[in-house]
């Protein structure tokens, strides 16, 4: 094949999912030419399982892409037709916002956010190679011959590499939703020494919203007020959709049983490693055999189709089967399935091959972001794109990476998971994989990380401004609340009508407000509190006061923390030389190249008693003059 040059850019995105949208986003919005080159356009952030962004833990997630100035925030508030808030009757550390999004409608946007940025070029063509010059990354190959030469490039896959769909005992080369797949490709990485592993995941399936019974299901409505994703949006007021609640049930559980032996998962077809926390109906019938049903969510995928999205139940097994046991449930009696439930395997690569700035050990300026990188789920996807547009636009500047540490972000307990610990099945964000989710809150995210944004170029003035005035309003507040001292005359009446404890002094307004019965609003019957702040603004100024204890304790937690993150190691560090060592961590300390002792920490493999011992070996070394 004639192979010709098409154009020089300074960053090349392969793929246009999340990972790859946010990835292309960020280094246009740096001021970097961009390339962002898609198998087939219908793919730019399609959302080929369900139809929704946010949840436990991935709420958390695009709130921080939003702050540090990405999309996936703004995209959901402009395209979601139902939202709730989840794990309200829980502490406000894991209360995470979840939308369903009209899908259609979510790419529709995005796609027309990339064509209309600056900076950006998006163009239809499937990557079969990367061009390698000197071991680095510097252009890639089209199908067509055509080549596109840049200063580094992002990997950003998705399920396309070498994807292959199992319905039953078809099974077929395909992309998801059956696009076409990525495989010369696959094949090349695999020839350059990648570390590749095979992954799957599934969906399950969209039928008909006409055939369904609805009396039978209970109904799930959206929140009445509606709390936006993005930090650049206040108040949102819609019209919102219904969704249903159904379960699974005895007959169910025996029809898939009998089943098992047509399931493309048990008859051995399938290689990959499948989610975790995301199984299919029959892995779940099979490993809670005691359960007597499961939860099934009916979702529509937007206002201008009849399809619906069956949450919980994707499979392997055949059509028929399919039919069969979806009619066992109730409200799904007489269904039409519109398409059936596939498992899709795929190529990705061993998050260990990664630096914590996303660039590959091997092969330097090759960035890799989202599901090729091990893990599952958009938001987890979206955000890391957005790290490796950011630090691909760094490297070629010759600028530091950026960096977010476990106690800075979600973000960054994702990243140092998945480099440092990888992951030997797709990985998804939790809040219980936050070691200090108490100060990495929904709520404050925008707190936490729009300076940062705005310091690199990618938080927009516009948004660094709204924050600063946000901020200040709530310091200002804090403070007058602090002040607003209170007569027990004044405040009893108020403390007993909303089930609260007289006092028997005076109190500070501030103090009556950590009472866990009573909310700012509630305040406004004894005191003028402030119009202008917005319900975001008073709903983090609430935690901060009334977890305030408890936050103060994490961040003890966080000092400590910091302590071993800071004690640095260089990439050249000798470990052969440190004695007491065992073999096992000499071993993993010299493949990883920690960059701290704090990182060094978290390897499987390396023990507390060895990093008591790198300890002991830093402080001979730095009193007798060596490293400091």
């Amino acid at each position: 094949m004639e192979k010709f040059l098409m154009g020089t850019y300074d960053i090349i995105v392969v793929g246009a999912g999340h990972a790859g949208c946010e990835a292309g986003l960020a280094a246009a919005r740096m001021g970097k030419r961009t390339l962002m080159l898609s198998i087939n356009l219908e793919a730019v952030a399609m959302m080929a399982c369900n139809p929704s962004i946010g949840g436990t833990g991935k709420g958390h997630l695009v709130r921080e892409i939003d702050a540090l100035g990405g999309e996936m925030g703004i995209n959901i508030d402009k395209t979601f037709i139902q939202s709730r808030m989840l794990n309200t009757a829980k502490g406000p550390a894991v209360h995470s916002l979840r939308a369903q999004a009209d899908k259609n409608q979510y790419h529709i946007e995005m796609k027309k956010t990339l064509e209309q940025e600056k900076n950006l070029d998006l163009k239809q063509g499937e990557v079969i190679d990367i061009i390698l010059e000197d071991g680095k990354a510097c252009g890639v190959v089209l199908r067509t011959g055509a080549c596109y030469r840049a200063g580094a490039v992002i990997l950003a896959t998705g399920t396309f590499l070498a994807g292959k769909i199992f319905i039953g005992d078809s099974a077929f080369d395909s992309g998801p939703n059956g696009l076409a797949p990525s495989t010369e490709l696959a094949q090349r990485l695999r020839e350059y020494g990648l570390p590749m592993r095979r992954f799957k995941t599934g969906t399950p399936a969209r039928v008909l919203a006409s055939s369904l019974d609805y009396e039978k299901m209970i109904p799930h409505e959206g929140d009445e007020k509606i709390v936006p994703f993005s930090f650049m949006n206040d108040d949102l007021s819609r019209d919102q959709v219904m969704c249903w609640l159904t379960y699974t049930n005895e007959k169910t559980h025996e029809v898939i049983r009998a089943n098992f032996h047509r399931s493309a998962l048990f008859g051995g077809q399938i290689e990959g490693v499948g989610p975790r926390y995301c199984p299919s109906i029959e892995d779940k019938v099979n490993r809670f055999a005691d359960k007597k049903r499961h939860q099934l969510f009916i979702e529509p995928e937007g206002l201008y189709t009849e399809e619906m999205y069956i949450q919980g139940m994707s499979s392997s097994l055949p059509e028929d089967v399919q039919q069969e046991f979806y009619e066992t449930i109730e409200g799904l009696e007489n269904l039409k399935i519109v398409r059936p439930a596939y498992a899709i395997e795929y190529d990705c690569i061993d998050p260990l091959a990664l630096q914590m700035n996303l660039e590959n050990r091997r092969v330097p300026n090759l960035f890799c972001a989202g599901q090729f990188n091990g893990s599952s789920g958009y938001e987890e996807a979206a955000a890391q794109g957005l790290m490796a547009g950011i630090n691909a636009v760094l490297k070629l500047d010759g600028k530091n990476s950026f960096v977010l540490k476990r106690n800075e972000a979600y973000i960054g307990v994702l990243i140092d998971d998945l480099v440092t610990k990888g992951t030997n099945e797709p990985y998804r964000i939790m809040t219980s994989r936050a070691e200090y989710r108490l100060v990495l809150r929904q709520d404050n995210a925008d707190l936490r990380l729009t300076e940062k944004g705005f310091a690199l170029g990618l938080a927009t003035k516009e948004r660094y401004e709204r924050f600063l005035e946000k901020k200040q309003l709530v310091e200002e507040e804090t403070l007058r609340l602090k002040k607003k001292v209170l007569q027990p005359e004044a405040v009893n009446g108020f403390l007993e009508r909303h089930g609260s404890t007289p006092v028997k002094s005076p109190v500070s307004l501030l103090e009556i407000l950590k009472r866990p019965e009573i909310s700012y609003d509630d305040a406004a019957e004894i005191d003028d509190i402030r119009p202008e702040l917005s319900e975001h603004q008073k709903t983090m100024m609430e935690v901060q006061i009334k977890y305030e204890g408890y936050i103060a304790k994490q961040q003890q937690q966080i000092d400590k923390f910091k302590k071993l993150e800071g004690k640095s190691l260089p990439e050249d560090f000798d470990y052969d030389q440190v004695s007491g060592l065992r073999i096992e961590a000499q071993q993993k300390l010299k493949q990883f190249r920690p960059l701290s002792v704090g990182q060094a920490s978290r390897i499987s493999g390396v023990s507390p008693a060895d990093i008591n011992v790198l300890l002991i070996h830093l402080e001979k070394e730095r009193r007798s003059g060596g490293r400091k």
